[in-house]
């Protein structure tokens, strides 16, 4: 599917070949790596001052930015979060009925904090136009866990990997693993963030989900030896978390966090 979704995109070129080469390369390092993902927004940015209409470009060049955020790697968070607000509001006045270039620039700003009920429209919007786009279910699920409905998130993503159960749409398994997580079902969640540490370790939230399943499971040992891992790759250990718009779910991820870290409330 994700081969599919390629093949189509290219359907609708940039402009300028050379942009939509340096597109084609982002991507791949995009989806592969959350170690690449600063030098794949380069190549992104590089695109754009080629083709400043380029819809992927600029919806995946967003989807870099808030990466850098999430996965605290940015080294100036107030200008890559407007950087990150600024490509994806022009990746959807270039959209048209593009459901990657909706669905991508909409996950972006999401994590920025604009309304998820608006946010969720533009998903709904996109899986009209393609119901099989695979990627598309699972950032629906994706915002799902963001809005508290995990179960709805879980339903979601499974129908992403019913659709493309090999190509890579996405972290599926973690995102699973943090729907099990809040809603409680900890003993559920551990071997999805287990296995979504293995597919990509380089990636921090798994391991920050895994650190505060642990500590709710009263597991503190492990839940220390996973934060002491989780240091290794990036220092931004308690993330900002304003993304999750339910207080309870929010607060739950939180404190587990605080207590695998030993930091006080």
């Amino acid at each position: 599917m994700q081969a599919a979704e390629t093949a189509r995109s290219a359907g609708r070129p940039a402009n300028d070949l050379t942009a939509y080469d340096l597109y084609l390369r982002a991507y791949a390092m995009a989806l592969s790596s959350a170690r690449q993902i600063r030098e794949a927004l380069r190549l992104m940015e590089q695109a754009i001052a080629r083709d400043p209409r380029y819809g992927p470009a600029l919806a995946w060049a967003a989807y870099c930015c808030f990466r850098l955020l999430a996965d605290g790697r940015s080294d100036d968070p107030a200008a890559d979060r407007l950087k990150g607000v600024d490509f994806a509001r022009r990746a959807l006045e270039v959209a048209g009925d593009d459901p990657d270039v909706l669905a991508t620039a909409a996950h972006a700003l999401a994590t920025f904090g604009e309304d998820i009920g608006a946010i969720m429209a533009l998903l709904d919007r996109a899986l009209a136009l393609n119901p099989s786009y695979a990627r598309g279910w699972y950032i629906s699920g994706v915002l799902r866990n963001w809005a508290g409905q995990p179960d709805i998130a879980i339903e979601h993503v499974e129908a992403a990997l019913r659709l493309s159960p090999r190509a890579r749409v996405g972290n599926t398994v973690m995102t699973i693993g943090a729907a099990h997580f809040y809603a409680r079902r900890f003993g559920e969640a551990v071997p999805k963030l287990l296995l979504a540490i293995q597919e990509n370790p380089s990636f921090p939230h798994p391991y920050r989900y895994l650190a505060a399943c642990y500590a709710h499971m009263g597991r503190l040992d492990e839940a220390r030896e996973i934060v002491t891992r989780l240091r290794a790759i990036t220092s931004d250990v308690i993330p900002d978390a304003s993304y999750y718009r339910s207080a309870e779910h929010r607060e739950l991820f939180l404190s587990g966090l605080r207590l695998a870290a030993g930091e006080a409330k």
